[in-house]
C-alpha cells in the first residue's frame, strides 16, 4: 500500500511542487494550507508522514507539532525559511524527525521522506528486554517503560535502536546521524544531542544511566544494563 504524506504549507506553489515530486515517487499526497487544521487532519486522515511548514495562518507549525505529539508519534518533517541553530534545535525539541530549510531541493526532500519512512517501517519479530523496566519492540517500532508507551518519535526510536545494536561501543554523532537517519546527514552535532536528551527524558533516565555521553567522542549504550532501572 502506498504511503500517504500530508503536506502543510501556506504557499500553494510549494504544495504543488512537493506534491508532484512525491507523487512521481508513488506516494499518495494530501495538502493543507492552515495550521489550525493540522491536528484534525493528522488524526482523521492518519497519514504516514507530515511535511509541516512553520509559518502558517491560524496556528504556528511549532504549536501544531506540539499538539500532535500529545496524541501521536506521526513522523514530522519540518519545512521552514528559518535557518538558525537555535530554531532548528527548538524544532527537534518539539518532536520533529527532520528539518529542511527553504529554499530546498525537492529531490532532497523526497530522499529525506523516504529515509524517515524507512526508519518508521523497521520490522523484526523479537522483543528485547533492555532492562527491568524498558522493552524494545522492533516489530511495533516502539519502546515501552514499565509497560507504557514511551512516545519516542521515529528518529528517536531509530537512534535508540542503533545504540542498542552497538551497545558497549562508542558511536560518534556523525555515525549516529548516518546510521539512524539513513543517508549522509549534513546537520550539526547538537541535533543528535537534542534527540538523545529527548530519549533520556521520555525513558526517565539519568544522564549516564543507560546511554553514556563519552566526551569528545559521542555516545554509548552500556553493555551490561539488565539490572539498571530508570528513575521514577
Amino acid at each position: 500500500m502506498k504511503a500517504e504524506i500530508l503536506v502543510v504549507d501556506d504557499e500553494e506553489k510549494v504544495r504543488k511542487v512537493i506534491s508532484r515530486y512525491l507523487e512521481e515517487e508513488g506516494f499518495k499526497v494530501r495538502t493543507c494550507g492552515r495550521g489550525d487544521r493540522v491536528l484534525e487532519m493528522a488524526l482523521e486522515e492518519e497519514p504516514d508522514l507530515m511535511i509541516l511548514d512553520l509559518m502558517l495562518p491560524g496556528l504556528a507549525g511549532e504549536e501544531g507539532a506540539r499538539e500532535i505529539r500529545k496524541h501521536s508519534n506521526l513522523p514530522i518533517l519540518m519545512l521552514t525559511a528559518r535557518s538558525s541553530e537555535r530554531e532548528k534545535l527548538q524544532g527537534f525539541e518539539r518532536g520533529a524527525d527532520d528539518y529542511v530549510v527553504k529554499p530546498f531541493s525537492p529531490r532532497e526532500l523526497v530522499a529525506r521522506v523516504k529515509a524517515i519512512l524507512k526508519r518508521q517501517n523497521y520490522r523484526n519479530q523479537e522483543m528485547i528486554e533492555v532492562n527491568s523496566n524498558i522493552n524494545f519492540l522492533p516489530e511495533e517500532a516502539r519502546v515501552t517503560i514499565s509497560g507504557e508507551e514511551a512516545g519516542l518519535t521515529a528518529t528517536e526510536f531509530r537512534l535508540f535502536q542503533v545504540l542498542l545494536e552497538n551497545r558497549g561501543r562508542v558511536l560518534s554523532r556523525e555515525q549516529l546521524a548516518q546510521r539512524a537517519l539513513g543517508f549522509d546527514y549534513e546537520g550539526f552535532d547538537r541535533t543528535i544531542d537534542v534527540h538523545i536528551k529527548n530519549i533520556r527524558k521520555k525513558l526517565s533516565l539519568k544522564k549516564d544511566q543507560l546511554i553514556e555521553t563519552v566526551y569528545g567522542m559521542g555516545y554509548r549504550m552500556k553493555d551490561v544494563i539488565a539490572n539498571e532501572k530508570p528513575e521514577n
